[in-house]
């Protein structure tokens, strides 16, 4: 969800047993949030500066540490809070979905013998347990840090400096790794105890994986067993029908991926724990005779009650992620007033996936966004390009020793100016001048909303990462509401004409392979012809899976399903990947 929009949701969620994932990529904004909620709970605080030792990771320990004790705090509030209507406990219990918790706690008001009440409530009380503080680093964050002009040693890349962080805080919780696989960060991880079991083994904290497909949930999850550590839920994310970055399959869609995970995942178990017990013992850590916890979770898309609940149900998923909703919350996100209004009224034209992001992946963006009008402002005034205020993302070095990020005005103009010498024709140079300037400072203006909303930077120009499932929602919620839309209480969808997630992710994928096929044209796109085949076939044998799979939907979705799956076949199968010559 960006930098900014989840910065601080821990406090504002957590306590009602509610998880959520920070990102660890800004630890400038992670210490102007410091300083923020330590002033406001009377908390002593104390800069670190940048120009200080490690000061990345000692601005994330920190940080999390500050809201572990706040979040301590409000626990403790919550579970000694009377039972009675608006109460902290009360909205804990009121927005749960039905189950025993629930169940016991509608005995406990219905209940008239005043003891039983009180043992009932104080269960209860014991019973509410927070959500989790979770910590997100993108894998391939890894950008070098300079000094005086002189290369950091590895550990102080901003991916590694982000896990020490997370792993020396006092939190007993989840990182999260985004964005492939880079086996020096994950090997990384064996530095730090925490990560292996205790002498009652469990572990403090938990190692979480987004994948896009099973195939790399096996290399990953061995990778990590092979050096004594557990991957405790696998999170399979949509390829593109996400928020923020889209990490597009060859045309493998979610429903498949579901369907490889759900018959595979006892033998995935079972392969994982006997690399992983093997490898405990070569480090003399403590045995695990039975397997810990394998979750397997989902998010992309998810626009529905009925979604969610066929998830769970046909696909044996643990749990269900939703992210872009929640950027019409305010008191659980970070959007300013002015971005709120415009995500309400924002369309499929506005919410588009660009070439904005540094990183160079497919990134969804909010075409009439701060950030965007002001990277066409400075187009415009002929000063294309940022002024790199952070550097987060400065991984080019084809015209400087010390990298450049793409979307900063030093490259941009470098870039610009050399086009003229690498023989390209006119139309290829229009391509790439568009593809250039297209790039924008998210690793600044993505935390533009948390700026300007907590009155650290009036002047904040934001960018925002919604996912294209924000079109089906204009309205803003308040938490309860948008609990109760995702348990089916109420329904906040604006849009009545939505497709199914897996329609809507199969139109974005015959969507992207018509555009990557439109680049190869031009010759700019070095990929080989067999990849465009593989993609094509991948979609239409994912189309047929859904043709069997549709009987399980209940009865009033099918047509519309099916009706969504014909008309993209037709589409796909119009669409001639290149030949080899």
């Amino acid at each position: 969800m960006g930098t900014g929009f989840a910065i601080d949701t821990p406090l504002r969620v957590a306590r009602y047993g509610i998880s959520s994932v920070i990102s660890a990529v800004d630890d400038l904004l992670i210490e102007q949030m410091r300083e923020y909620h330590s002033e406001l709970e009377n908390e002593p605080y104390e800069e670190i500066p940048a120009s200080g030792d490690d000061p990345r990771a000692r601005r994330i320990t920190e940080y999390l540490n500050l809201l572990d004790r706040l979040l301590d705090r409000q626990v403790e509030a919550l579970q000694a809070s009377p039972f009675e209507p608006g109460s902290e406990i009360t909205r804990y219990y009121e927005m749960l979905p039905e189950g025993k918790l629930k169940d016991t706690y509608r005995q406990m008001l219905a209940c008239t013998d005043a003891e039983r009440k009180a043992t009932l409530q104080q269960q209860l009380r014991e019973s509410a347990i927070p959500g989790g503080i979770d910590v997100n680093i993108m894998s391939k964050g890894v950008r070098e840090l300079y000094r005086d002009g002189e290369k950091m040693p590895t550990e102080f890349n901003d991916a590694m400096a982000a896990l020490r962080g997370f792993a020396n805080s006092t939190v007993s919780s989840s990182i999260v790794f985004s964005a492939g696989m880079n086996p020096r960060l994950y090997g990384y991880v064996a530095q730090f105890d925490d990560f292996f079991p205790d002498d009652e083994g469990r572990l403090k904290k938990k190692i979480v994986l987004k994948v896009s497909d099973y195939r790399s949930a096996v290399i990953q999850g061995k990778f990590f067993a092979k050096r004594g550590l557990w991957v405790s839920e696998y999170r399979i994310e949509s390829g593109l029908n996400c928020g923020g970055h889209a990490f597009a399959t060859k045309g493998l869609l979610m429903g498949p991926i579901l369907e490889q995970f759900k018959q595979n995942r006892e033998s995935l178990v079972k392969q994982l724990h006997a690399l992983y017990i093997k490898a405990l013992a070569a480090r003399d850590r403590c045995p695990v005779e039975m397997p810990h916890e394998m979750r397997v979770t989902v998010q992309g898309g998810i626009g529905t009650a009925e979604e969610d609940d066929f998830l769970r149900e046909y696909y044996e998923v643990d749990a269900t992620g939703w992210a872009t909703p929640f950027m019409l919350v305010p008191e659980a996100t970070n959007v300013d007033d002015e971005h709120l209004k415009k995500l309400m009224e924002a369309d499929d034209d506005e919410v588009y996936l660009s070439d904005s992001s540094p990183f160079g992946m497919p990134f969804w963006n909010l075409r009439n966004s701060a950030s965007e009008n002001s990277r066409r402002g400075r187009i415009e005034s002929g000063k294309p390009g940022s002024p790199c205020c952070k550097g987060h993302v400065s991984f080019n070095s084809e015209f400087t020793e010390i990298p450049l990020c793409t979307a900063s005005r030093n490259y941009q103009r470098r870039k610009l100016e050399h086009l003229a010498e690498e023989g390209l024709t006119e139309e290829q140079i229009a391509r790439v001048e568009e593809h250039v300037l297209a790039k924008s400072c998210i690793c600044n203006d993505l935390a533009g909303g948390a700026l300007i909303k907590f009155g650290i930077d009036t002047k904040a120009t934001p960018a925002v990462c919604c996912g294209p499932n924000i079109v089906n929602f204009s309205k803003i919620a308040t938490l309860e509401e948008m609990i109760g839309h995702i348990y089916g209480r109420l329904s906040l969808l604006t849009n009545d004409s939505r497709p199914h997630m897996f329609i809507r992710e199969l139109a974005l994928y015959a969507e992207y392979l018509r555009d990557e096929i439109s680049w190869y044209a031009t010759g700019l796109l070095p990929r080989p012809p067999e990849y465009f085949s593989e993609f094509r076939e991948n979609l239409l044998e994912g189309i047929e899976y859904y043709r069997h799979m549709v009987e399980h939907l209940d009865e009033d979705s099918r047509r519309p399903f099916v009706e969504g799956l014909n008309e993209i076949q037709k589409a796909v199968e119009l669409l001639a990947p290149p030949v080899a010559v």
